[in-house]
């Protein structure tokens, strides 16, 4: 059954439940690296927002194949539990009655399959007071606090750029499978691993959230300065803005050589980093002015030649043309049968000696059907009375 017998992950069938995008992002990681991951989806999903045609779809279902499923029925959840029998991995992020209506819930999964290892994302935990509602991404950063230290100070809240709770809760979910997959080849049995957005959120608070647990210390917003260290933020230049990190030691010395105000060093102002950080406002309208007199490149090419890091804040089309990106090939190419040639980002961990190409496009929802269900033992009368329920 598995479709890539060279990568590392290709032994495991992944049955991938999931909806929106933090659920298939840890999936996605696993279809990367080799696993034979069956995608579940109610039949008529494509016509949902954006289809099976959206960036967002091309993007987060590579390399996997698809079965629609009409989990409402009892056929169709007799059908989701043989395959559940042979299963390695389930991977859900539905709400918890959700789960237990349509007959994927963990008392019931791993009663079927001692070894499944179940992986579930929430909004806010499968427990507690907050367990049952639905949660988003936007819900997540404003209750866990990252909105609190995003954007300019005093000009309220601001939500990080991108869905950061989701694909951070992805992240640690793939993680946590692969660690329940590795405690089975020893023990023989299963785990229900699971996360959520919340949980995700505070944990990418780091040290951040340790200032607080620690300390007692409440972090403030700090624009696009660095929280604690000085010089360390985004600057204007004359044609742009650069980004620079000279906070400390051997590196402070050097970047006030080349901007050409040696005499900062000396300044009892900006003697120590300590110094630094309570003058922040005063140091960063010496370097606004001294920055401005040349070109964010030349800045770059400057800094970077003294071992000074320093670099462009770049749009999204900018970062993808930029050299070093096109050298690491993040933009793969694929050929999707219908939406023709793409490119799509590539994962962003190498494993070196491991192939790690796009093996296939995402899949059209129900494209694989018969394949599938062929492969887990179903015969073809019983996929023709299916197709005919309309379970498939």
């Amino acid at each position: 059954m598995p479709a890539a017998p060279d990568l590392p992950l290709a032994d495991l069938v992944v049955l991938d439940l999931t909806i929106a995008r933090a659920g298939p992002t840890a999936v996605r990681q696993l279809a990367d690296w080799g696993a034979d991951v069956v995608r579940i989806e109610p039949p008529g999903a494509g016509a949902r927002a954006g289809g099976h045609l959206s960036p967002d779809y091309l993007n987060l279902h590579r390399n996997k194949r698809s079965l629609t499923l009409d989990l409402k029925q009892e056929r169709g959840r007799e059908v989701l539990h043989r395959l559940v029998g042979e299963a390695d991995v389930l991977v859900e992020n539905m709400r918890t009655p959700v789960k237990h209506r349509l007959g994927f819930d963990w008392e019931t999964v791993s009663a079927i399959n001692p070894r499944l290892v179940m992986g579930s994302i929430s909004g806010f935990g499968q427990t507690g007071p907050y367990a049952e509602r639905g949660g988003v991404d936007q819900i997540a950063q404003g209750l866990g606090g990252m909105m609190s230290v995003t954007g300019h100070p005093g000009r309220g809240p601001v939500r990080a750029g991108v869905a950061i709770s989701d694909v951070t809760a992805g992240l640690q979910l793939a993680v946590g499978i692969l660690v329940a997959l590795h405690e089975r080849a020893t023990t023989g049995r299963g785990r229900w691993v699971h996360t959520s957005l919340l949980e995700s959120m505070l944990g990418m608070l780091d040290f951040q959230a340790a200032r607080w647990t620690v300390e007692r210390d409440l972090p403030p917003q700090a624009g696009n300065n660095h929280p604690t260290l000085a010089p360390m933020g985004t600057y204007p230049t004359s044609d742009g803005h650069l980004n620079v990190a000279a906070s400390w030691g051997r590196l402070w010395v050097d970047f006030t050589e080349v901007i050409g105000r040696p005499d900062l060093v000396d300044d009892e102002r900006y003697a120590t980093p300590d110094a630094r950080r309570r003058n922040r406002d005063a140091l960063n309208a010496q370097i606004e002015a001294a920055l401005a007199t040349r070109t964010t490149a030349e800045w770059v090419e400057a800094l970077n030649a003294e071992g000074v890091p320093a670099g462009p804040v770049n749009d999204v089309a900018q970062a993808f043309d930029d050299p070093q990106v096109r050298h690491l090939g993040v933009a793969a190419p694929v050929e999707h049968p219908t939406a023709g040639p793409i490119e799509i980002v590539r994962n962003a961990t190498t494993i070196d000696g491991v192939p790690g190409d796009i093996r296939r496009p995402s899949p059209e929802p129900g494209e694989h059907a018969e394949e599938i269900l062929i492969g887990f033992g179903f015969a073809a009368d019983d996929i023709a009375e299916l197709r005919a329920a309309g379970v498939v």
